[in-house]
């Protein structure tokens, strides 16, 4: 089972903002190679949700979502690459959209990056 592991350093964030994108009305990827030594079972992801969004259950609940959806494409064998580090930046309208279409952008968007 492959575990998701959050950035710690904002120099870790910098260096991953200024790599790949893909933007969607509900979330916006950016990756790159990965900089640091991980293992095999790890990946490298975080998510951020401003507070402009809304209060903290708001804001929590979005990134619940999202942590969820990525466990799940992460159970398809070669969606998610795991040489790369993520930063997935939630927008405001995944709070209100249905998860299956949330699922299927996410989906779209690794393999695009890719």
């Amino acid at each position: 089972m492959i575990r998701l592991e959050s950035l710690k350093k904002s120099d870790h964030f910098k260096l991953v903002l200024k790599g790949k994108k893909f933007h969607t009305d509900y979330f916006s990827i950016f990756a790159t190679k990965n900089f640091l030594k991980s293992k095999k079972t790890v990946l490298l992801i975080s998510f951020v949700t401003k507070k402009k969004i809304g209060n903290a259950v708001k804001r929590n609940r979005i990134r619940r979502r999202l942590k969820a959806i990525t466990a799940k494409i992460l159970e398809i064998k070669g969606a998610i690459n795991l040489n790369y580090t993520y930063i997935i930046i939630c927008k405001t309208k995944s709070f209100s959209e249905k998860y299956d279409k949330i699922f299927l952008e996410m989906k779209k968007g690794f393999k695009k990056i890719i």
